[in-house]
Protein backbone atom coordinates (compact mmCIF):
# COMPACT_ATOMS: atom_id res chain seq x y z
CA UNK A 1 0.00 0.00 0.00
CA UNK A 2 0.82 3.18 -0.73
CA UNK A 3 0.65 6.72 1.28
CA UNK A 4 -1.43 8.01 -1.43
CA UNK A 5 -4.24 4.78 -1.36
CA UNK A 6 -7.19 4.98 0.70
CA UNK A 7 -9.27 3.14 2.30
CA UNK A 8 -13.21 3.24 2.44
CA UNK A 9 -15.01 3.44 6.03
CA UNK A 10 -19.23 3.36 6.47
CA UNK A 11 -20.06 5.39 9.93
CA UNK A 12 -22.33 2.47 11.73
CA UNK A 13 -23.75 5.26 13.57
CA UNK A 14 -22.99 8.49 15.85
CA UNK A 15 -22.64 10.04 19.16
CA UNK A 16 -25.03 11.65 21.19
CA UNK A 17 -23.36 13.62 24.34
CA UNK A 18 -23.80 17.02 26.19
CA UNK A 19 -19.71 17.72 24.88
CA UNK A 20 -20.27 19.69 21.97
CA UNK A 21 -17.44 21.37 21.79
CA UNK A 22 -13.89 19.78 21.38
CA UNK A 23 -12.42 21.70 24.18
CA UNK A 24 -14.39 20.95 26.70
CA UNK A 25 -14.25 17.33 26.14
CA UNK A 26 -11.89 15.41 28.83
CA UNK A 27 -8.70 13.75 26.97
CA UNK A 28 -9.25 10.46 28.29
CA UNK A 29 -12.93 8.93 29.15
CA UNK A 30 -11.43 8.37 32.84
CA UNK A 31 -11.20 11.79 33.32
CA UNK A 32 -14.68 13.08 34.10
CA UNK A 33 -16.20 12.24 30.89
CA UNK A 34 -20.17 11.79 30.91
CA UNK A 35 -22.43 9.32 29.85
CA UNK A 36 -23.62 9.29 26.16
CA UNK A 37 -25.74 7.65 23.57
CA UNK A 38 -24.61 5.81 20.46
CA UNK A 39 -26.68 5.67 18.27
CA UNK A 40 -26.49 2.92 15.63
CA UNK A 41 -28.32 3.33 11.83
CA UNK A 42 -30.99 0.82 11.94
CA UNK A 43 -29.15 -0.86 8.90
CA UNK A 44 -26.82 -2.18 11.42
CA UNK A 45 -29.66 -3.34 14.33
CA UNK A 46 -28.48 -6.70 13.79
CA UNK A 47 -25.33 -5.96 14.36
CA UNK A 48 -25.85 -4.81 17.49
CA UNK A 49 -27.65 -8.62 18.60
CA UNK A 50 -25.76 -9.92 21.57
CA UNK A 51 -24.38 -6.75 23.63
CA UNK A 52 -25.77 -7.04 26.83
CA UNK A 53 -25.85 -4.06 29.42
CA UNK A 54 -22.95 -4.42 32.33
CA UNK A 55 -20.74 -5.45 29.70
CA UNK A 56 -17.59 -3.76 28.26
CA UNK A 57 -17.27 -2.63 24.26
CA UNK A 58 -14.61 -0.85 22.38
CA UNK A 59 -16.34 2.11 20.33
CA UNK A 60 -13.90 2.98 17.47
CA UNK A 61 -15.02 6.70 16.08
CA UNK A 62 -13.58 9.05 13.43
CA UNK A 63 -12.63 12.30 15.41
CA UNK A 64 -14.11 14.41 12.64
CA UNK A 65 -12.96 17.92 14.22
CA UNK A 66 -9.41 16.71 14.31
CA UNK A 67 -6.19 17.86 12.16
CA UNK A 68 -4.81 15.01 9.73
CA UNK A 69 -2.07 16.88 9.60
CA UNK A 70 -0.18 16.53 12.80
CA UNK A 71 2.44 14.33 12.87
CA UNK A 72 4.53 15.58 16.50
CA UNK A 73 2.71 17.09 19.59
CA UNK A 74 3.34 17.87 23.37
CA UNK A 75 1.96 14.49 25.10
CA UNK A 76 -1.48 15.87 27.22
CA UNK A 77 -0.84 18.76 25.42
CA UNK A 78 1.60 19.96 28.15
CA UNK A 79 4.41 22.28 26.72
CA UNK A 80 6.64 20.59 29.64
CA UNK A 81 6.50 17.04 27.63
CA UNK A 82 9.01 16.59 25.14
CA UNK A 83 7.37 16.97 21.68
CA UNK A 84 6.72 13.26 20.53
CA UNK A 85 5.46 11.56 17.56
CA UNK A 86 1.43 11.70 17.60
CA UNK A 87 1.93 7.23 17.10
CA UNK A 88 3.23 7.58 20.44
CA UNK A 89 0.51 9.41 22.09
CA UNK A 90 -3.65 9.26 22.47
CA UNK A 91 -3.80 12.56 20.79
CA UNK A 92 -7.02 12.80 18.33
CA UNK A 93 -5.02 15.08 16.00
CA UNK A 94 -3.33 12.36 13.78
CA UNK A 95 -3.08 11.20 9.89
CA UNK A 96 -5.87 8.89 10.53
CA UNK A 97 -7.98 9.59 13.85
CA UNK A 98 -9.49 6.89 14.69
CA UNK A 99 -10.40 7.39 18.28
CA UNK A 100 -10.27 4.28 20.25
CA UNK A 101 -12.95 3.93 23.88
CA UNK A 102 -13.59 1.72 26.49
CA UNK A 103 -16.76 2.12 27.75
CA UNK A 104 -19.34 -0.07 29.99
CA UNK A 105 -22.65 -0.44 28.35
CA UNK A 106 -25.43 0.95 30.66
CA UNK A 107 -28.64 -0.08 28.63
CA UNK A 108 -30.03 -0.61 25.62
CA UNK A 109 -32.43 2.26 24.57
CA UNK A 110 -34.11 0.36 22.21
CA UNK A 111 -32.25 -1.86 19.39
CA UNK A 112 -30.58 0.61 17.74
CA UNK A 113 -29.44 2.99 21.08
CA UNK A 114 -26.61 2.22 23.62
CA UNK A 115 -26.42 4.16 26.43
CA UNK A 116 -22.33 4.19 27.62
CA UNK A 117 -19.91 6.00 29.91
CA UNK A 118 -17.57 7.24 29.97
CA UNK A 119 -17.38 8.81 26.66
CA UNK A 120 -15.29 11.71 25.76
CA UNK A 121 -16.58 12.35 21.83
CA UNK A 122 -18.21 15.10 21.21
CA UNK A 123 -21.69 15.17 19.80
CA UNK A 124 -22.05 14.01 16.50
CA UNK A 125 -18.87 11.92 16.00
CA UNK A 126 -19.17 9.36 13.66
CA UNK A 127 -19.09 5.58 15.20
CA UNK A 128 -17.38 3.37 12.60
CA UNK A 129 -17.28 -0.28 14.55
CA UNK A 130 -18.06 -1.40 18.53
CA UNK A 131 -16.50 -4.57 19.76
CA UNK A 132 -16.44 -6.52 22.74
CA UNK A 133 -13.73 -6.23 25.36
CA UNK A 134 -12.06 -10.37 25.39
CA UNK A 135 -11.94 -11.60 28.44
CA UNK A 136 -8.65 -12.65 29.41
CA UNK A 137 -9.12 -15.72 31.51
CA UNK A 138 -8.90 -18.68 28.37
CA UNK A 139 -11.66 -20.64 30.26
CA UNK A 140 -14.49 -17.99 29.47
CA UNK A 141 -13.97 -17.20 26.34
CA UNK A 142 -16.44 -19.49 23.48
CA UNK A 143 -14.91 -22.41 22.06
CA UNK A 144 -13.57 -21.85 18.57
CA UNK A 145 -15.53 -24.18 17.07
CA UNK A 146 -19.63 -24.73 16.40
CA UNK A 147 -19.42 -27.99 14.58
CA UNK A 148 -19.75 -26.65 11.13
CA UNK A 149 -16.64 -24.73 10.68
CA UNK A 150 -18.41 -21.42 10.87
CA UNK A 151 -17.23 -20.11 14.28
CA UNK A 152 -20.94 -18.45 14.72
CA UNK A 153 -22.48 -19.70 17.77
CA UNK A 154 -25.43 -21.29 16.55
CA UNK A 155 -24.09 -22.13 13.03
CA UNK A 156 -23.16 -20.45 10.04
CA UNK A 157 -26.22 -18.02 9.36
CA UNK A 158 -24.99 -14.64 8.21
CA UNK A 159 -26.65 -11.36 7.81
CA UNK A 160 -24.54 -8.92 5.37
CA UNK A 161 -24.48 -5.08 5.62
CA UNK A 162 -26.15 -3.14 3.44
Amino acid sequence: MRPDDTCELRPIGCVRSRLTDRKDAPRQGYRGAPAATVEVEPAFADAVEGIEAGSDVFLLTWLHLADRGVLRVHPETDPANPITGVFATRSPDRPNPIGLHRVRLLEMEGPTRLRVEPLEAVDGTPVVDIKPVLSTDRRSLPPRSHGDGSGIPGGGERRRAP
